[in-house]
């Protein structure tokens, strides 16, 4: 989330980076922002005369600059919004930040940033309604793309002081489809009113060569984000003459694209006066070649994209079911007529097909089944549909019912092509209002009716149609759909839609790799491929030595099968990646550095994607409740991970208080504590954690201790309490530090053991796991990095992030990386780490030492230290990182497990083994009745400050640890499953 507001401040105009750069910062997450630079100046700017007059009439705030900037790596697009907004009036007034998304979309970010105070969202999984309208917090707002997925419109509303700027920071993410042989990136310019400043930008940075790029005209009319992407080539009319928005400039290289639009306010007014500019198109494809597609490999995870082209077209058997109901009368009806007859003309030799029309009654063309295309049967065709006539109810059940029964009685005749494809083509403009109108009963008769023979693919017409229940129809029969506005052209649409799926190139399509090399695949399994469209797989790779990935497709075309087989050169694969990432880098004049940070992680961000949306359509397949709820958790917890607003979640973000005179209410105060000379909690010397400097080199000694507060912080003023003297805490050796090396403290025993894992960046590790007992779970995330030179590894991982998960007596959790603390208990706090700070939430208490560590106490009986390691100039194979050290688990239970819990309450012998032959003696460690050969061995701990003499356990931990690596690897950072194979009793 930070990463991407990073990118959001970054990325826009070189003044706005200046002014950010040349004062004193004031720091929230990831960014440091300028508080000063957000009051504003406000000396009348010149505005020219032509649109004066509309100026001065508006009473609510000025949009002073709209900045826009999308960058779109290998098909995956990062959209960054940038408003500011004056309020020109001495009194408050409500400003409404509002934008429209592609509804393929998930926003990923927002940020405010009023009166020089910065107030940042977080995504938080939606709750049942009874209890989301019961217990909304005070003071806070949800915003939320509308549950209604033709309505895609982020909306946020705020009070700006008298005289005063708001900024609203927005990010979404998008991964781009193919249809028609076409990507298609949407941007929606209607900000409702002239803006002094508007730009657009857009960089396509993509592995393959970029071809047959086109910038549309502006596409106008009331087009939601829904119809704009979903109406593919077709949808709304543009002129005959494609020219490019004025001020367009394309500069194109090859692999590297950039599209700028800045209109002045006179450009502007001279297309609309009301700001409703319209929609900004680019269309454009990538060359691509035969065979297995296009595998991009970064940071152990893969993506897969594969659209094969020249093969022969499959035939096809269309059942077309049409709404004929009273309230298609006029251009609805006239519209699909027309879309009607073009698509007859376009059906092939080899196509059988048949149509149904329905209203009270239901009427179908040819009763005794599907027929082949000929001349007669095309011209009768059309003699039914210019017949048709809008009249009745909507029977929606009775309609389906009937077009699966006459297309599955078809398929079991003898003359029917085994590998063509079947579907059903389905077009309403309203709700079920005769037969069955329950949404849950006509969705089992059609499961039952199809028994997945064939697809269903639907079209909503209007403002009335039931959108959820032909979304269900439609993914739980394996086809999809599409809507259509109500003052949308219907025909073109139409006729779109039906290009998209009208040309089958195969079927019963499956994509597999190296068994036991990758997991978290996403859907490999398609039953049907439409020419100009493309299936993107993704997953992450669980052994990243491998040299290669053995990729096999298998599918159907026509009369044949069709298997293609190739090994996928890993390492070069990376190498490929990463280059194009960096010129996706160098593409971006400005916020070079964020925009690298975030495209270091596309590939991953491509598989979470792709994973949230298979969750949501899987909860739509799910027969049962139980699995229901287990997709809908699924699709939860990597909405969170990703913060992404889903249909799962929502994202609220506290609001600013305005006082009636128009002015801020107090901030929140900062209270020095009052023996801030006087550290109230210390180490003791042995165990002294010093921290580190920005350049990596340890510190000397300073005084500064884990848990010395300096200063209380709280998201309203009197909410935190200054916490009392504490006796000193004496941190123990038991840690997770490094590479990451384990080091185990034996007290009772008077011995140190020490082991190593080698894990794959992106894995998250149980660390501690006490959730039954005392509710405390912690678990840390790897990074990769580099092997330095010389090294005999090939890569590093260290901790990136660090969660501790509290359940007793009430949820509460910290989450830690090297540049903020996330506390999450009585209030949600975001802290940052290069402050000295001390909050208690009740539950959970935290001690921040300036670019040192970070201790967090639980119930005053548990507590850890977590060591911030940070580079100033880091080396290629450097990254900043955490050690996490246990400082006080007696609130543990002796129940505890994880890869550090396991041996808190253990005690342990030594043993010499004899030399037996040419063997030497050896020393082997006895942990719970095993007996692991062990070699004495000397770590360094505390950043570097002290040497430990341990015993170190080879292999991964093998026979130290219960169990295998794998089962200490957690699905997500919060996850606080118990351990699979018990305690660790044996």
């Amino acid at each position: 989330m930070l990463l991407l507001l990073t990118l959001l401040m970054m990325c826009f105009s070189p003044s706005i980076l200046g002014q950010l750069e040349e004062s004193k910062l004031g720091n929230v997450g990831d960014i440091d922002y300028d508080l000063a630079d957000f009051e504003l100046d406000i000396a009348p700017r010149r505005v020219p005369r032509q649109v004066k007059t509309l100026l001065t009439k508006q009473t609510k705030p000025h949009i002073q600059e709209l900045s826009i900037k999308t960058t779109i790596i290998s098909r995956y697009a990062f959209t960054a919004v940038y408003c500011a907004m004056l309020n020109r009036h001495t009194n408050a007034a409500e400003g409404v930040f509002h934008f429209q998304i592609p509804a393929g979309a998930y926003v990923s970010n927002f940020t405010m940033i009023i009166g020089g105070r910065v107030y940042q969202s977080e995504v938080m999984p939606k709750q049942k309604r009874v209890k989301q309208e019961n217990g909304k917090p005070k003071n806070k707002e949800s915003g939320d793309a509308s549950s209604e997925p033709e309505v895609e419109v982020f909306r946020m509303a705020a009070s700006i002081p008298g005289r005063n700027r708001a900024i609203f920071l927005l990010s979404y993410e998008e991964l781009l489809q193919r249809r028609l042989g076409r990507y298609e990136h949407v941007t929606s310019l209607r900000p409702l009113q002239l803006v002094s400043r508007l730009s657009l930008e857009v960089t396509i940075v993509d592995h393959s060569l970029i071809t047959d790029l086109q910038v549309l005209p502006l596409r106008s009319g009331r087009t939601n984000s829904g119809s704009s992407t979903s109406s593919g080539s077709n949808a709304p009319k543009t002129p005959a003459k494609l020219e490019p928005p004025v001020t367009t400039v394309v500069r194109n290289e090859n692999n590297v694209c950039r599209i700028t639009f800045s209109p002045t306010i006179i450009q502007q007014a001279k297309i609309t006066t009301n700001g409703n500019l319209g929609d900004y198109v680019i269309r454009y494809d990538v060359q691509r070649d035969m065979g297995i597609g296009d595998i991009q490999v970064l940071n152990g995870h893969f993506v897969h994209y594969f659209a094969p082209k020249d093969l022969p077209v499959v035939p096809k058997n269309v059942v077309f079911v049409i709404d004929t109901s009273a309230s298609m009368v006029g251009t609805k009806i006239r519209q699909t007529k027309d879309a009607l007859f073009t698509i007859l003309k376009d059906l092939r030799p080899g196509d059988n097909f048949n149509f149904i029309s329905f209203s009270n009654k239901i009427k179908v063309w040819q009763p005794n089944g599907l027929v082949p295309v000929t001349p007669l049967n095309i011209r009768d065709a059309k003699k039914f549909i210019y017949m048709l006539v809008p009249n009745g109810g909507t029977n929606i059940d009775g309609a389906i019912n009937t077009g699966s029964t006459l297309l599955r009685e078809y398929l079991l005749g003898p003359d029917v092509n085994p590998n063509s494809v079947s579907l059903i083509i389905f077009l309403t403009d309203g709700r079920p209002t005769v037969g069955e109108i329950q949404s849950t009963t006509i969705l089992g008769n059609t499961r039952s009716a199809v028994q997945e023979k064939f697809c269903i693919f639907s079209i909503g017409i209007g403002n009335d149609v039931d959108y959820r229940l032909l979304e269900r129809m439609s993914l739980e029969n394996c086809g999809m759909m599409r809507r259509i506005n109500e003052d949308a052209d219907a025909s073109a649409m139409l006729k779109g839609f039906y290009d998209e799926i009208g040309t089958p190139l195969l079927s019963d399509i499956r994509i597999n790799y190296t068994e036991d090399s990758v997991q978290y695949v996403t859907q490999h399994l398609f039953t049907n491929y439409f020419n100009g469209s493309e299936m993107v797989i993704a997953g992450k790779l669980t052994n990243q030595s491998i040299e290669s990935l053995h990729v096999q497709v298998t599918a159907s075309n026509n009369d044949k099968s069709i298997i293609l087989e190739t090994d996928v050169p890993l390492k070069q694969r990376e190498i490929e990646t990463e280059k194009h990432v960096k010129a996706a880098t160098a593409a971006m004049a400005a916020g070079s550095k964020a925009l690298g940070s975030i495209a270091e992680d596309f590939v991953e961000r491509v598989w979470g994607f792709l994973s949230v949306k298979e969750g949501l359509r899987s909860r739509f397949r799910s027969q049962t409740s139980k699995d229901r709820e287990y997709h809908i958790q699924q699709a939860t917890n990597l909405s969170m991970t990703y913060h992404f607003l889903t249909p799962l979640t929502n994202l609220v973000v506290e609001k600013p208080e305005v006082l009636a005179d128009g002015t801020m209410a107090p901030a929140p105060t900062i209270t020095p504590a009052a023996d801030e000379d006087k550290p109230s909690s210390s180490l003791s010397p042995a165990n002294e954690l010093p921290g580190d400097t920005e350049d990596g080199k340890p510190q000397k000694p300073d005084g500064k201790k884990p848990g010395r507060p300096s200063s209380a912080l709280s998201n309203k003023p009197g909410k935190v309490e200054r916490r009392p003297a504490k006796k000193s805490v004496t941190i123990s050796k038991t840690s997770a530090d490094g590479d990451p090396h384990f080091v185990v403290e034996f007290p009772l025993s008077k011995l140190t053991v020490c082991f190593n894992i080698n894990g794959e960046p992106g894995h998250v590790l149980r660390l501690v796991s006490d959730h039954k007992y005392s509710g405390v779970t912690v678990n840390g995330k790897l990074i990769g990095a580099p092997a330095p030179p010389g090294s005999h590894k090939t890569q590093r991982t260290y901790f990136s992030t660090i969660t501790i998960v509290v359940d007793h007596p009430k949820r509460a959790y910290i989450e830690v990386t090297p540049k903020k603390v996330i506390l999450d208990g009585r209030d949600r706090m975001v802290l940052p780490c290069h402050s000295t700070i001390s909050v208690d939430s009740g539950v959970l208490s935290v001690a921040i030492v300036g670019k040192s560590n970070v201790t967090v106490t639980v119930g005053g009986n548990i507590s850890f230290v977590i060591l911030l390691h940070q580079y100033k100039n880091p080396a290629p194979y450097q990254r900043d990182h955490l050690g996490f050290y246990i400082g006080n688990s007696k609130g543990l239970s002796n129940n505890c497990h994880g890869l550090l819990g396991q041996f808190l309450s253990e005690e342990v012998g030594l043993s010499k083994l004899p030399a037996e032959g040419d063997v030497k003696p050896s020393q082997v460690l006895k942990v719970k009745n095993r007996s692991v050969p062990v070699v004495q061995k000397s770590r360094r701990i505390y950043s570097g400050t002290q040497s430990v003499n341990c015993w170190f356990a080879k292999n991964n931990a093998a026979k130290l640890i219960d169990g295998q690596y794998e089962d200490y690897l957690m699905s997500h950072m919060f996850d606080t499953g118990d351990w699979p194979h018990g305690t660790n009793r044996v």
